[in-house]
């Protein structure tokens, strides 16, 4: 029988702030590809600012950020595309156990501190935790199913967020 280690506690810092046009969220895009166009910047912290060298190289960036408007989670959801309670982890919400959110967006350039991005779908103020290269041959693969999502994909680029998954802190 494998003994499973349980941490009690994790701690991150975030290493930046996202800036977008989004002051609030109601409105925003559910996802990165209905936010086409959409410019954002990011703000690194200076003590970071190091390891942005050679980001430049690539187009698209993975942005992993904390969900600092969700004050609760819940295991059973109505997702924004759907009007049936689905598992948490079978949707894209931000009321999860970790409310920590992934974008694929595209990088337009960096000025000093300051990442210029697109395709945009987090609210302004948006803690970031942690930058990834987005590389195709790592991150991209050919799938078979989408689950409950597929009947509902039309629905992605006519939905915007509302405060459903706000919850109270």
């Amino acid at each position: 029988m494998i003994k499973a280690m349980v941490v009690k506690k994790i701690v991150y810092r975030p290493i930046g702030i996202i800036h977008t046009p989004f002051t609030k969220i109601v409105g925003v895009p559910i996802q990165p590809s209905a936010a086409k166009g959409i410019k954002g910047r990011i703000t690194i912290f200076p003590e970071y600012v190091e390891g942005l060298s050679d980001l430049n190289g690539f187009s698209h960036i993975i942005l992993l950020y904390y969900f600092h408007l969700s004050k609760k989670y819940q295991l059973k959801v109505i997702p924004y595309m759907d009007d049936q309670l689905r598992g948490v982890f079978a949707t894209r919400a931000p009321a999860r156990p970790n409310a920590i959110g992934l974008s694929v967006v595209r990088l337009i350039n960096i000025e000093s501190n300051t990442l210029i991005v697109e395709n945009v779908d987090m609210v302004d103020g948006t803690p970031l935790l942690d930058i990834k290269p987005y590389v195709p041959d790592f991150d991209s693969c050919k799938v078979k199913k989408i689950g409950w999502i597929k009947n509902n994909i039309s629905k992605l680029k006519k939905i915007k967020s509302d405060e459903r998954f706000r919850g109270k802190g």
